[in-house]
């Protein structure tokens, strides 16, 4: 076990510890809900039920991490099934890796993450203690599939990011111009808002400094990808080091797929619902089809750069 694996072994422990507190606070929540224990959260948009089902999906997503982080360590890791395991990684560095900068600064920002116009989760009363513990299992758990992913991936597939772009070959030029399209396009409209564009947007006093900070974070991941898949499937330029590109489009199609996918179905019930109390930025029926697309065009994204790297490691 060389200096990469141990450390590798360290992180991805100290990913499962760091998010074991935000599944429990999850947990309590759920369970103090209905036991008519805790508040439902106000200023969401959400009854009783919706609390529920919003919370038990993230203690879903908080245990599939830490399965994740474990499996990347644990010898069982190497026997079960890469594909969803790359793709449930895929899902969890996209939803953190990105983002680990302004989860750091969050707070200073003044992020209300039980707000849905941001995205989040948060409780209706969360003490400052609980609220610690939640940033702590985000960040390190953003760190430790950062650096616990790419030396699980280095023992299974030692080729994987071997090379250079101008090694293998490419992928189909019509898939990927529309894919590396749309991502680039719905980046630069999240970029236009970040930087004070107005234009569809429905409700121009509930965006606050977190909202043009995530927007701009979001656009510039998703205009990163579009550049890294296409550097990537068309083996350009030549002399650059595969990895790069490849690790890029990672992290940047998982931007797209995971954040979008999260915030599609608030759109969209905030659009069939209508909630008096709680509102989106932008127009409701635009950022949904911008959601979509992501969504789509992530998950394209993933596809042609294992399809890349398949085709090059047999040619």
């Amino acid at each position: 076990m060389d200096r990469w694996d141990r450390a590798g072994r360290v992180v991805a422990y100290g990913a499962a510890l760091a998010l074991t507190p935000y599944l429990l606070i999850k947990v309590s929540w759920v369970v103090g809900s209905l036991l008519g224990l805790l508040p439902v959260g106000t200023g969401t948009g959400f009854g009783k039920a919706e609390w529920v089902v919003l919370n038990s999906a993230t203690i879903g997503m908080a245990g599939t991490g830490i399965a994740v982080a474990l499996a990347l360590v644990r010898p069982w890791g190497m026997r079960i099934p890469g594909a969803p395991l790359v793709f449930c990684a895929w899902v969890g560095t996209g939803f953190l890796v990105p983002v680990l900068p302004y989860a750091v600064l969050g707070s200073l920002l003044g992020s209300e993450d039980g707000n849905p116009k941001s995205g989040g989760d948060a409780g209706p009363s969360m003490p400052v203690w609980e609220a610690a513990l939640v940033q702590i299992g985000f960040v390190g758990m953003g760190l430790g599939l950062a650096i616990a992913l790419p030396t699980y991936v280095r023992r299974r597939w030692p080729d994987a990011f071997a090379g250079r772009l101008g090694d293998g070959g490419q992928g189909s030029p019509r898939a990927l111009l529309w894919m590396t399209v749309v991502g680039a396009a719905v980046g630069l409209i999240w970029l236009y808002w970040a930087v004070g564009g107005t234009a569809g947007v429905a409700h121009r006093g509930e965006r606050d400094l977190a909202w043009h900070v995530l927007s701009g974070v979001f656009g510039l991941w998703a205009c990163v990808a579009s550049a890294a898949t296409w550097a990537a499937v068309r083996g350009r330029p030549a002399r650059v080091p595969r990895w790069g590109p490849m690790v890029l489009g990672w992290l940047g199609s998982g931007s797209l797929f995971a954040w979008s996918g999260w915030k599609l179905p608030f759109t969209l019930y905030l659009a069939v619902a209508q909630p008096a109390d709680a509102a989106l930025p932008e127009n409701l029926a635009l950022a949904a089809v911008l959601h979509l697309a992501a969504v789509v065009a992530g998950a394209a994204m993933l596809r042609a750069l294992v399809h890349t790297r398949l085709v090059s490691s047999n040619s």
